[in-house]
């Protein structure tokens, strides 16, 4: 189920994502496989029906939507995947426009003596309704990262990252984030590791002032036994505004993640986050704490059943008045879906969708019930 939408994000319920996975080994007869190349298409449909979607800031509205997402996959040789998804979107609701977003991503990577190399560049055109402008908003992004992981004899590792990140939003305010974070590592024990990083990046906006931006984090990955595994990471975040002769904006940012599996029919993960982003909005960042839990329940053999819920708080910070909170947002989520396979590879189910979103500024609140019917395939 989707995880809580953090500001920027849709307030329908999407699709389940097409994304390329791990490489699979491919039988030798697979009819659509020329040499090292093998193509896997994909196909989903989502009936859904839901009110308190916006058409506009404070304009909540009810509708159907119909959504077919025909895609294919390519696995190139192991180690790279290529993957495009259209996704046909069509309202009953007038005051909502009909789209087909687009979706493209590669990702691989190879070795080189001590060096292990990856890469991935994605692209996506979407037109959804989104929690932070209140609105179907039109955007295109762009994103690009390359990672290097050297090793440094059995125990440590050094980990170099680069990321571009392009979000072009026509009615809003354009991003370009260029970053760098890089981490040392040490496996202290099977199973346990630690280590440290730093980072830096540069946020040019095309309307309001420019940014940069500092961070320094320590992380821990730590698996106690084989049915449960923890992961965090923290520290902070230093921002300035180039435009404005204000203070540093400092805040304080983390993840981590819980998984656990206490029966082979049960998993329970819980995660926690906060970030610091570029807003839609000019002179603005946009400080966002998520909390969530979702369990998984495997029913009588065939059905899946999967329950999700959480909260967000979501802080719209600017320069003015001292770094002042231009608006603030608190959101909660309850998702539930019940599933099962069919063919091997095809998947249907029913899901139910409510979340509520509570703001200090007029016309960006709402309380949304979406319920639907999905199903998917995969050659």
């Amino acid at each position: 189920m989707p995880p809580p939408p953090p500001a920027g994000e849709t307030n329908v319920v999407e699709s389940t994502p097409q994304e390329p996975g791990p490489a699979v080994s491919v039988p030798a007869r697979n009819p659509l496989q020329w040499g090292r190349v093998t193509m896997r298409p994909h196909v989903s449909y989502r009936f859904s029906y839901g009110d308190g979607i916006q058409s506009s800031p404070g304009n909540p509205r009810t509708t159907a939507l119909n959504e077919l997402s025909p895609g294919v996959m390519f696995q190139l040789g192991s180690r790279w995947v290529l993957d495009y998804t259209p996704r046909i979107m069509l309202y009953s609701n007038k005051e909502f426009k009909d789209t087909v977003n687009q979706s493209v991503n590669l990702s691989g990577g190879t070795t080189y003596q001590d060096w292990g190399l990856n890469f991935s560049q994605g692209y996506s055109s979407t037109s959804d309704p989104l929690v932070e402008t209140g609105q179907q908003t039109d955007q295109e992004t762009f994103s690009t990262a390359f990672g290097a992981v050297y090793s440094m004899g059995s125990k440590m590792a050094l980990d170099l990252n680069l990321t571009q990140s392009i979000r072009l939003a026509p009615q809003y305010t354009d991003s370009y984030d260029w970053s760098t974070m890089d981490w040392l590592n040490y496996q202290f024990l099977p199973g346990f590791s630690a280590g440290v990083g730093a980072g830096a990046g540069y946020v040019m906006m095309s309307v309001g002032s420019d940014l940069t931006y500092e961070q320094l984090q320590g992380r821990v990955s730590w698996r106690v036994t084989k049915k449960l595994s923890l992961t965090l990471s923290g520290g902070g975040d230093v921002r300035q505004f180039l435009d404005y002769d204000t203070p540093s904006l400092i805040n304080p940012i983390y993840s981590a993640s819980l998984n656990c599996a206490p029966f082979e029919v049960t998993s329970l993960s819980i995660t926690a986050s906060r970030a610091v982003s570029a807003s839609y909005y000019s002179n603005q960042v946009t400080d966002d704490t998520n909390l969530s839990l979702n369990l998984h329940q495997r029913l009588l053999g065939r059905l899946s059943l999967d329950l999700g819920g959480g909260f967000r708080w979501a802080n719209y910070i600017g320069p003015a008045g001292q770094l002042a909170t231009n608006r603030e947002d608190q959101y909660s989520f309850f998702s539930a879906r019940l599933s099962t396979g069919f063919l091997k590879r095809g998947s249907v189910g029913a899901f139910y969708y409510y979340s509520d979103n509570a703001s200090d500024q007029s016309g960006y609140a709402y309380s949304s019930n979406q319920v639907g019917l999905e199903v998917s395939y995969r050659w």
